[in-house]
């Protein structure tokens, strides 16, 4: 498809992804973490509920387990009239959250990329490594933030703007926005930057002011 040329700003704009927010960008705008939210909430109650109810089910119905700890059923599953039934209430409310997630990435997404900037800055993030930190794998993975990176990756691509993908090794986080000084012992659970040169700014605000420069 070819798109058509847009007038851009001449901006720079980075881009800080994060668990507590899902995005804040150096132009000073905060993006809020969908699953943080009543509804998603809701339904992941519902969906544990529904998983619980099930998993007695299922218990009730075993008779016995084999060497590779498979159970053997009573009744056949595909008889379970109401097994089935809430095996596809699960299914559907798994659908639900996945929408809703994506949904949400789409509408952020479109907001940042239509502020038609010429150049997004994201940093390179090192998922798996996330991913092996059991406090917060499970956050991460619903963040969806490699999804989120490739939205906007084409849709800058559909306004000609230039995406640039900052390196993971790059300190954002640590690095102070106002004179470049760089704090080592920076930890996760410290939320504010608070540097000698008197700069005193949210972290992830600092970042993406360090992403866009």
């Amino acid at each position: 498809v070819e798109y058509e040329k847009v007038e851009l700003t001449g901006e720079k704009l980075g881009i800080d992804v994060g668990i507590k927010e899902l995005a804040v960008t150096s132009s000073g705008k905060f993006y809020k973490n969908i699953n943080h939210s009543k509804e998603v909430k809701r339904l992941e109650r519902k969906l544990k509920r529904k998983q619980r109810s099930v998993s007695r089910k299922l218990e009730a119905n075993t008779e016995r387990y084999t060497k590779n700890r498979k159970p053997m059923y009573k009744t056949p599953l595909k008889k379970m009239k109401n097994i089935q039934k809430q095996y596809a209430e699960i299914k559907r409310l798994h659908k639900r959250l996945t929408d809703m997630r994506t949904n949400h990435l789409h509408q952020i997404s479109s907001e940042i990329v239509k502020t038609k900037p010429s150049r997004i800055v994201m940093e390179s993030l090192n998922i798996k490594g996330m991913m092996k930190n059991k406090h917060l794998a499970k956050a991460v993975a619903q963040q969806k933030l490699t999804e989120f990176k490739r939205q906007i990756q084409y849709k800058c691509e559909k306004y000609g703007i230039e995406f640039v993908e900052a390196s993971p090794w790059f300190p954002s986080s640590k690095t102070c926005s106002c004179c470049g000084q760089i704090k080592k012992d920076l930890k996760l659970k410290d939320r504010r930057y608070s540097c000698s040169c008197g700069l005193n700014l949210n972290r992830d605000l600092n970042a993406a002011i360090n992403l866009a420069n």
